[in-house]
């Protein structure tokens, strides 16, 4: 089976440049030099894994290398970006000196580099090429804009998130059956591929008995055992866009007594984060109530990281929903709600939903069962 039959709907990548462009003045910049390739990606349709992007107050100029050069004018065509960027192709050099020309054209003084993803060594490189205009920090201007998504974004991230649900009900089997957690990761990650995924969305967890107590923990050669808590931690990704989701199972459906409990009380705190997200709630309330919800059950300490992040071109983006974070929702920010309970040497349970914000409420992009027998 491979792709879905019907096409994605479009997306407005031409628009994204004319959105940006205000946030500069706002930045005291009057110029961007866009070296994230997530954002590059994001303004322009172009998907290589080297190049970069100048916005000035009227025109754009990407940037790459001979590798590209089919690809490149390809993509702008596609993304309907063509009219609106000019394209360069060439060495270190070539790109320099047009960035440098473009940057004397637009006669700009002040020019922004995207301190999240320039290195001091870049930016004194940076500072050398440009001679007398200024290189100021900037943070956030295109990833402010990547945090709502437009309808073209969400049907293909619900495309990952549907590709990674049939993946996991195809290897699910694998569980009972006492393979390894490197046996099961392989076969979730061979699974999506073949129903369509561009990639694996990141590494893939699987975690399973004393090694569930490790949110982040790596597969191992370690073979399944009857009552074994099992945390799957995946998603896929689709043209670009990522699926996140977790879910935790016991070997055999006979956990415990800790960690049935463990699993009642993450479910609860799961369940009631989710339905507290909504337009105009702060992030750091939704982590609040998860939080509240697990240290009212006297298990606050075993929840060891935030309730969750912001999923796009990148699996962690903005906004982060984290103790205190600030960030108000709005409709089309799609977030993850993940609280997790870990208790070294016994367990941990972490169940995840990726989000879209609603007026209302929420609509989760992640379907797959709850139940922990496996």
């Amino acid at each position: 089976m491979g792709r879905p039959a019907s096409h994605p709907i479009p997306m407005d990548v031409s628009a994204r440049l004319a959105r940006l462009r205000p946030l500069l003045s706002d930045a005291g910049v009057d110029a961007l030099v866009v070296t994230s390739m997530a954002n590059v990606r994001y303004l322009t349709g172009f998907t290589g894994s080297a190049g970069l992007v100048l916005v000035t107050a009227s025109g754009a100029l990407l940037t790459t290398d001979g590798r590209y050069q089919t690809q490149a004018r390809e993509q702008l065509d596609a993304a309907g970006t063509a009219d609106a960027v000019e394209l360069v192709v060439g060495e270190g050099a070539t790109q320099r000196d047009a960035v440098t020309a473009a940057v004397a054209d637009a006669s700009a003084r002040r020019v922004g580099l995207e301190a999240e993803s320039v290195t001091w060594g870049s930016q004194r490189r940076w500072a050398n090429a440009l001679g007398a205009v200024d290189t100021v920090p900037t943070v956030g201007l295109v990833e402010g804009l990547r945090q709502v998504k437009d309808a073209g974004e969400l049907d293909r991230m619900a495309r990952a998130a549907s590709i990674a649900d049939r993946a996991l009900g195809e290897v699910l089997d694998l569980l009972s059956r006492h393979r390894t957690e490197h046996e099961i990761a392989l076969a979730l990650d061979s699974a999506m591929r073949r129903l369509g995924a561009d990639d694996r969305a990141f590494e893939t967890i699987v975690a399973a008995g004393p090694n569930s107590a490790k949110p982040h923990a790596r597969p191992t050669a370690r073979p399944l055992e009857a009552g074994d808590p099992v945390v799957i931690d995946f998603g896929a990704t689709f043209d670009g866009y990522r699926s996140d989701m977790t879910r935790t199972f016991c070997v055999g459906g006979r956990p415990s007594a800790e960690i049935a409990r463990i699993f009642d009380v993450v479910a609860g705190a799961q369940a009631a984060g989710v339905a507290s997200v909504r337009a105009g709630v702060s992030t750091g309330a939704v982590d609040e109530v998860c939080r509240s919800h697990i240290a009212a059950a006297g298990l606050g300490g075993a929840f060891v990281h935030s309730t969750g992040h912001g999923v796009g071109l990148d699996i962690h983006e903005e906004p982060s929903v984290s103790p205190g974070a600030t960030a108000i929702l709005s409709p089309g920010i799609v977030v993850t709600v993940e609280p997790g309970v870990y208790l070294a040497g016994v367990g941990g349970v972490r169940i995840e939903d990726t989000v879209v914000v609603t007026e209302d409420g929420c609509r989760s992009l992640t379907g797959f069962t709850k139940e922990s027998a496996a």
